[in-house]
Order: structure tokens, then sequence, then C-alpha cells
């Protein structure tokens, strides 16, 4: 027989018998571990959830992996159209496993060793690859790889249809730069949707399918330019067009101007989505009466894909954002030049006032802010990350940190000191034992000698100068700049921060979410931080003193020191209580009750706290307005603004006064929905009446007296707060169309303004509300009515508001017309204790506004 008559019939039993091992290989894997049906009727794939702006919008996602899936129906013709012709021409034509292809790669690539045959790969064999199988090692691991992806795409054809395994595929695939799936990727790298790519576009990211980092436009446009003409002529070759129209389209470069990596700290709202996200995990999802997974798991708003329906405004926001950047840009210019011009810093500045407490306060501070830093943690990894592992390890219940290791140095060299810690109830005796037996460990030696060598280094690096990044009010919001990391944490702790709230006191809906500065360098969100309210919280005596006795804005009282005694009302009081003014001053004269607002005069709240003989129907008022009662002392302090809210709780509260005594409580999601559409949690308005509607209609006209002038073509009233010391700055707005809440003021105490004149609220807080009011109501695009008004009670008011009528003689102190400030109506002192002599020069309070 002719030797080439053996080489053939050798090649079938080879053929043959390669046939039959396949065949058997397949059976045996049929049978180990694949993907069961409930998991290829639900694959995994972590979805992006998409928070719904009020007015539609995208305002952002939450993802691990940044992927929101399309339904084939909404893929881009394009790219269906570039896909098919580039990866499987014959898609419709097989079940899963192309013979065809797989012929002509046994014959050409291993026969005749044409490397050029390409592959015969199918998309759902690559759905497959994607979806449930790992990488391969060795050579037999591949062909084993190879054959659980045959098995497992013949499985999924008879699972789905081909439309929904093309999207499915789609979807899954990671195009980089956080980009899972078409739509992703088409918004990353073009700005668009992916319905609205040309031709071109679609074709490069077709031709990413097949090594989305070998053909990374962004690194290697060259090679990305190569591969889309390749698949441009794979769409000729399919009659998708013509030649000339090929030898056009691939000429064309590859415009990545647009290009934008999706992140959470882009775009508007950056503190709300924070905030949002938090909500939504430890609270929202986690309650019982929300509906959950199949499993009964909580849903997870990182990865499965939810629709999150909220209301803020994209409009409202934007100006809001603008109206920071503006005062927020003017207010700290003046802070730096106020503490130049001292030639101090509040990292050091001390008075006759400040306490050795403050400044050890003020040297933890900062050390917790190197420690906090991520330039502290890659170092402290290096040099004691794997001691103190291995020590944990081997001391059970041993927990080691920056404080545990401080105490253990100090416990070596004084016998005594870990008795004095539990004494003084700082550990318990269990963990001092925990700590003596690390110590008595053969490798506390190193790590102590590690961590002396550790905090040397942090001094020596934290005090080096190095090129960096910091924030800075420009159009980037940083600067490049050389100084010490040290220094650039002091720098950026000396940054005035804002908290405001814009909500629909009608609906309760959150307009806008103003948390800080900027998110990227200050996460923390100050809305919902507790502050000292200062005179922004008279309104709520005054209402309650108004509803409870009638009493007229236009009352007269007089301006002198009151003192509320033990024995007085059901004040509960155990010594005598004598408040008084900001600056230690009793003018003696008479003056109305609105005036007293206005100037925040101590001893009129005091006066209208006697009145109401306790703190009762004051907490009960604002417990109506959706006030957490629990944050108000039960002390008659409270009417000089000695409690701490947030501006989320005052916002809310605000909202009464401009919705005709009907509380809102503020709301910022309406609705949320899986994947599939489905509700899983909604929430409707909730509104009750707190105030009747006369008493709340008398408390409008005195705020809108208070506010001071505006300039504004909406009706406005509202009330400035100042803090001791000028700590914190408030002004809250009311307008029948949105309630802005604003306080200003340090992350610390004294990160503060110095004086009166620069540190109160007017010029704090008040400058930002007014911008951003003047903008949204000069936005005809903006959902704002300026025109609304306050509602008027029908019929003739009981308590009298024109104090000509009320009173018939001029009180010519109504208004301290001797062209001075009594100038105790800011910088409250809500004990009494600590009277500061202002030293500012005596100015009109028309022209100051000094309003408290």
């Amino acid at each position: 027989m002719p030797i080439y008559q053996n080489v053939i019939r050798l090649m079938w039993r080879l053929l043959v018998w390669g046939i039959i091992a396949a065949i058997f290989t397949f059976i045996l894997l049929s049978f180990s571990d694949l993907p069961d049906t409930e998991e290829l009727e639900n694959p995994k794939s972590e979805l992006a959830s998409e928070i719904i702006a009020g007015n539609g919008e995208v305002l952002g996602r939450l993802f691990i992996e940044n992927r929101v899936p399309v339904g084939f129906d909404e893929l881009s013709p394009y790219i269906e159209q570039a896909l098919l012709a580039t990866e499987d021409v014959r898609y419709y034509q097989h079940s899963g496993i192309d013979f065809r292809g797989l012929g002509r790669v046994f014959f050409k690539t291993f026969l005749m060793g044409d490397r050029r045959s390409g592959g015969a790969s199918t998309i759902t064999q690559q759905l497959a690859k994607l979806l449930f199988t790992e990488k391969p090692g060795s050579g037999v691991e591949r062909v084993i790889q190879k054959l659980k992806e045959w098995i497992i795409a013949v499985q999924l054809e008879r699972k789905y249809t081909k439309e929904e395994i093309i999207a499915m595929y789609l979807n899954k695939y990671d195009f980089l730069y956080d980009s899972y799936g078409i739509k992703a990727a088409a918004e990353t790298y073009f700005a668009k949707s992916q319905d609205s790519l040309n031709i071109q576009e679609a074709a490069m990211l077709v031709g990413m399918l097949k090594n989305s980092s070998l053909y990374n436009p962004k690194r290697k446009m060259k090679v990305a330019e190569k591969r889309r003409s390749v698949v441009l002529d794979q769409m000729r070759r399919n009659g998708i067009f013509d030649r000339a129209t090929y030898d056009s389209l691939k000429v064309l470069p590859i415009d990545l101007s647009n290009f934008r990596r999706e992140s959470h700290t882009q775009g508007l709202a950056q503190y709300f989505r924070s905030e949002l996200a938090q909500i939504l995990l430890h609270d929202i999802l986690s309650r019982d009466d929300v509906r959950k997974k199949a499993d009964g798991s909580p849903y997870n708003p990182y990865k499965d894909g939810l629709k999150i329906y909220t209301t803020i405004d994209p409009v409202i926001q934007k100006h809001a954002e603008e109206a920071l950047a503006i005062t927020m840009k003017s207010l700290q210019h003046r802070f730096w030049k106020h503490w130049e011009a001292r030639g101090k810093s509040p990292w050091t500045y001390t008075d006759k006032e400040t306490t050795d407490a403050e400044i050890r306060y003020r040297n933890w501070k900062l050390r917790q802010m190197v420690r906090e830093s991520d330039r502290y943690a890659i170092m402290r990894d290096r040099y004691i990350g794997t001691l103190e592992q291995d020590l944990e390890n081997e001391v059970e219940g041993l927990h080691l940190n920056d404080v545990a290791i401080e105490r253990m140095i100090k416990g070596a060299a004084d016998n005594g000191f870990f008795k004095k810690l539990i004494n003084d109830k700082i550990i318990s005796s269990h963990q001092a034992s925990l700590y003596r037996q690390a110590m008595q460990n053969k490798r506390w030696n190193e790590l102590k000698k590690q961590w002396l060598a550790f905090q040397k280094a942090v001094t020596v690096q934290f005090n080096k100068k190095v090129k960096m990044k910091v924030f800075d009010y420009n159009e980037t919001f940083e600067k490049d700049t050389v100084m010490s990391p040290l220094d650039s944490l002091k720098y950026l702790h000396m940054f005035l921060q804002i908290g405001s709230l814009g909500v629909d006191p009608k609906t309760g809906h959150v307009k806008s979410w103003i948390g800080g500065i900027n998110h990227k360098y200050f996460s923390y969100d100050h809305t919902r931080s507790n502050r000292q309210v200062g005179s922004t919280f008279k309104p709520f005596i005054y209402a309650t003193a108004i509803a409870q006795q009638g009493i007229s804005p236009c009352l007269e009282v007089t301006d002198l020191q009151r003192t509320i005694f033990p024995d007085d009302g059901n004040f509960g009081l155990i010594t005598a209580w004598t408040p008084r003014n900001a600056d230690g001053k009793y003018s003696g004269r008479t003056m109305r009750l609105k005036t007293a607002l206005k100037k925040s005069v101590n001893s009129v709240s005091v006066f209208l706290m006697q009145q109401l003989g306790s703190v009762e129907p004051v907490i009960e008022l604002l417990g109506n307005m959706g006030v957490d009662t629990k944050k108000i002392p039960k002390q008659p302090s409270i009417c000089l603004g000695a409690a701490d809210m947030s501006v989320y709780d005052m916002t809310g509260a605000y909202t009464t006064f401009a919705n005709n005594g009907y509380y809102s409580k503020p709301i910022f999601i309406t609705r949320i929905e899986d994947k599939n559409g489905r509700t899983i949690y909604s929430q409707e308005q909730e509104d009750r009446q707190a105030l009747q509607e006369e008493p709340n209609y008398v408390m409008v006209e005195m705020l809108k007296y208070a506010s001071g002038s505006f300039g504004l073509k909406s009706e406005v009233g509202g009330k400035t707060g100042t803090t001791n010391n000028y700590v914190d700055g408030w002004f809250m707005a009311i307008t029948p169309s949105l309630v802005v809440g604003t306080w200003v003021g340090g992350d610390d105490r004294w990160v503060r303004f110095l004086t009166l004149a620069e540190g109160q609220g007017s010029r704090m807080a008040k400058p930002f509300c007014k911008e951003f009011l003047t903008r949204v109501e000069n936005d005809p695009n903006a959902d704002y009515d300026w025109k609304a008004r306050f509602v008027r009670p029908g019929g003739d008011l009981s308590i009298g508001l024109d104090c000509n009528d009320y009173n018939n003689r001029d009180n010519s102190d109504d208004e301290f017309n001797d062209g001075e400030s009594p100038r105790q109506d800011i910088s409250e002192d809500p004990f009494g204790t600590n009277v500061k002599k202002d030293t500012t020069k005596k100015t009109n309070v028309e022209n100051e506004d000094f309003d408290g």
C-alpha cells in the first residue's frame, strides 16, 4: 500500500478517534461543574443603578461595574451590523456552535497552518465564556474550557432568543475605563447614547470586542484604527455599504475629544448622590416593608440595576452650585485676608479665653488628619503591615491599630500604665491581657522597632515639600502647588464649608442639595450634621407665643434684663437664669415684637418664654414641624438658640411658614424600581398642619420684615442666625415656591472669623441664598414661580398687623432711630455667661443688616 494511503488512513483514524474522544469528553463535561437552569436563567451580572432627577434626566450612577443594560430593540443598527459581520456572520444559521466555521479552522489552521483563517467562536460561545468560565491556564485546560463553552452555548440558545443573546453579550463586555456594556462604552468614549453612534464609532467599539486592552484607542490609537478598518471592511463585504463608503470611513481619525470616564465625583449633586447611596444601603433597602429580591436579600444599589427616582431639579441644583462657587469664593477670600491682616492662623491662634483643652484638641485633630490620609496608610502598610497581621494571627482576639500600639509602648515603659487605663475604664482587663500577651510574643520587639522608624519617617515625609494638587476656587476647583503634606492638611481644613437645601414647601420635594464646597476634597455632607442654630430658632418661640396668646407683632416690649426664677412657670430650674443681650447692654426702651425678631434681641425672646411658662409648647410645635424633639433641650435657653439641629431639620420646619401652616416632610426619593421595572419602594407626600393659618400668616409677615432688603421679584421672608464667637452662620429663606435653609462655617469651631462684621449670618450665609434665588427666579427654564404669593387667610384677622391701628402713638424707638445699632442682635450667648465686647465700628443697622 502506498505511503500516502497509510497517511490518509491514519489521519482518518485520528479524526474518528478524536471525534469519539470529544463526544465522550462532551458527555462527561455535561455532568461536571456547569451552570444549572437557575444560573442560566439568571446569569450574574453587576448592574449600575441610575439616579433619575425630577425631570427625568440621569443625575448619575451608583456602581461597582458601570453597566446599564439595553434591550435588543434599543440597540443601534450599526452596532448589530458590525457585530454580526465581524464576529459571527452565520449567527442566525447555527444553534450556538458554528460547525462550518470549525471545519474551516480545522483544515486551514491545523492542517494547512494558515493563521489568517480566523476562529470559529460564535457570539453565543463568547457570551458563555464571559458569564460562566474562568481564564484557562494550560493547553489541556483551554481544550476543556472550549468544550464547556460549546455546552453552555447550546444551553443558552435553548433558553434565550438570538436577539436576547446579542443584547446580553453587548451588555456584559468590559470596554475598560469603568465602561461595562455598550451603553456605558458609548457614553465614555463618545459622550453619547449608543443608539446615536455613527458607523465608524460603532465599528471602533465592536472592534474592541476582540481584545479591549489590545485595541484600546486611548493607549493604542493606531492599532485601534487598524482594527476599526477590519470591522468596516467586514461590513462592506457583507453588503452593508459599498466600497466608496468604506474608503471614506476608514481614513477618518478616531475622535475621542469627548472621552469622559464616569465617576461618582463628577456631575451635579455629588453630595446628594453620595448621601443617597448610604441611605439606600443602610436604611431604605433594608427596611422590612421594602420589597426584597427573590432570595429574600435586600437590593444592592451598586449591583442590582435599580432606577432611583428622585426629586432633585437639575436646573435649580445647577443654580445652587453656581451660587456656591461665587459666594463661597468671595467669603473664603475675605477669610484669608481676615487672618493675614492679623498675621495669625486658626491653627495657632489663642486669646485669653482659649483653654488648654482646646489647644490639645487642635493638636489631636491634626494628628488624626495625618492618620486618616492615604499617604499615611500607604507608609504604614509598608513599615508594619505584615508584622501587625502576623501578630494578630498569633494572639487570638488581638486587634491592633495606632492607639493600641502606642498603649503597648507606654505599657512597656510603665508597669502601672495598663492598670490606670483599666481604672479609668478606657480599656477592659481582658484587653490589657491581650496587650501583655502580644508584648511577650517574639514579633513584638520587631514591630515596636518598625513602628518607631515609621513614626520618624512620617515626621520627615509630612514636612517635606512636594508637588501636589489642592483645592482652589477656579474653573477646575484645584491648583498645582508645592507644599508639605502637613501644610496641605492644614490648608484644606481652613476652608469654610456650607450646607444648604432647597425644598418645595407645598410638596416637600428637595429640589437642591448642597453638602459642602467640593466633594472631591471635602466629602463630608453638612446638610445632616447638627450645629447650633442661633437666632434662626427664635421664630419657633415667637410662633408659639402668637398661636397660644394671640399677641400682635406690634406688641411693645421693654428691652431690659430678665430673670427666670426656679419657681417661675414649669421650667424646672434649680437656680435662677439671667441671660444677657449679646453685648451685655439694654436700651431700656420699648420695641415692637417684629423689630425684636429682626434685631434678635435676647431680652424679648426671654420675655416670650416667660409668658409661655414652659418649654413644652415650643417643643410640641417643633415636633409637629418634623423635628426630632430629643434634639431640643428642655431648658428655657432654647429661646436664644441653644439647640443643635441640622440644615435638613431646619429647612423642613420652615416649610410650615411657607405653606400656610402645614409642615411638608422633605423627601428626595419618590420611587425605586428594580431592573425589570417593578416598583420596590415608593414615598408619598407627607404633610400635616403644625400651625393655625392665622398665626402662621402673622409669622410670615414678621419673617418678611426680619429678612431685610433682598432686591428680588419673589416674595421673601427669612431669618439669620449667628452663634457664639461667630462659629456658625445661618440664613433661613422662605418663598411661596422654595424654602432655602443654609448653614456656613468651619468644620471645627476654631475655623472662624474673629469679628462681628465678618462672622455674622447675614455676611456668611445670606449672600448664598440671595444669589441662588436671584438666579432661579430669573431663569425661565426653572420650575419656580416668582409670582406666587404667601396665602393670607380669608376674612378679617383677629391679630393686628397694622401697627398704626394697633397703637396710635408713633413709636420713635421702633427702628432705633438714633442711628446706631444696639449691637445685641448677633453672636447670641444662649446661656448668658460669655459676653463678648465687639470692637468694630458702630454702624447703622439698616446698612449692615445686623439681624443675628
